[in-house]
């Protein structure tokens, strides 16, 4: 099993601040871990450090994969899971803000405002 290093304090600065800015006020975050296959080649699980949060109905989670390497998903019930498009990240901030950006635009097609 690969040893995946945990969120650090200037990771956790960076998703902090960011979800201020987008919500206006400090939210309040869970530090977890999950067993993830890291390619699709990987016969064994990895076990990598995440954050996960709660804004209204939706669920997200920030995973971290290896030093500077993220993953990001949201989802609002266990079939309805969705991605950025991009399948890992080398920037931590890109990572939350293109995680908010494309969940945000999910929502404004979903109420038929795109």
């Amino acid at each position: 099993m690969s040893i995946i290093p945990d969120i650090n304090e200037s990771e956790l600065w960076i998703i902090r601040t960011t979800l201020r800015e987008r919500y206006g006020r400090d939210m309040d975050f869970e530090l977890a871990d999950a067993e993830v296959r890291l390619s699709p080649a990987d016969k064994e699980l990895s076990q990598c450090p995440l954050v996960f949060w709660k804004a209204g109905n939706c669920n997200f989670v920030v995973m971290k994969t290896g030093d500077r390497k993220y993953r990001c998903q949201f989802f609002y019930r266990g079939y309805q899971q969705y991605g950025t498009g991009i399948h890992e990240y080398d920037d931590l901030t890109e990572c939350v803000v293109s995680l908010l950006q494309v969940q945000a635009d999910h929502e404004a097609k979903e109420r038929g405002d795109l």
